[in-house]
């Protein structure tokens, strides 16, 4: 029964995430232009933020379970991924985890790059 509860938080703050995500992108677009991913830029360096922000209150509450799978994982899962992603790197870092930081950062932007490159090569190949 927790693990359905965990997935019920997880779910709805994805939905809301992703909804708010998309409601920024349509705005960035409007207001500032299609020539530059303003709105994927915005949604990372926010969700970042609010990461860091919701992170460091969670941190002196007691419990709050639910609390991290509806805000973390699912509201800002949902609004950007890179959310993610900037929390396990500075957990790396602040381990002082020099080498798996660099390994994890540039790894994971550079490799994450190749493998769409590679995805749409294929698809293009398979479908295009």
């Amino acid at each position: 029964m927790a693990l359905m509860n965990g997935i019920f938080y997880v779910a709805i703050g994805g939905a809301l995430g992703a909804s708010g995500r998309h409601l920024v992108s349509l705005w960035a677009g409007r207001s500032l232009g299609a020539g530059f991913p303003y709105g994927t830029f915005i949604v990372n360096v926010l969700g970042s933020l609010l990461m860091g922000l919701l992170i460091g209150w969670l941190l002196t509450r007691e419990g709050g379970d639910n609390l991290k799978l509806l805000l973390a994982t699912g509201f800002l899962g949902g609004f950007t991924t890179f959310s993610a992603f900037s929390l396990d790197a500075i957990n790396l870092l602040e381990r002082k985890a020099h080498s798996p930081f660099l390994l994890y950062v540039g790894g994971s932007v550079i490799i994450a790059i190749f493998a769409l490159w590679v995805g749409l090569i294929i698809a293009r190949k398979v479908w295009g």
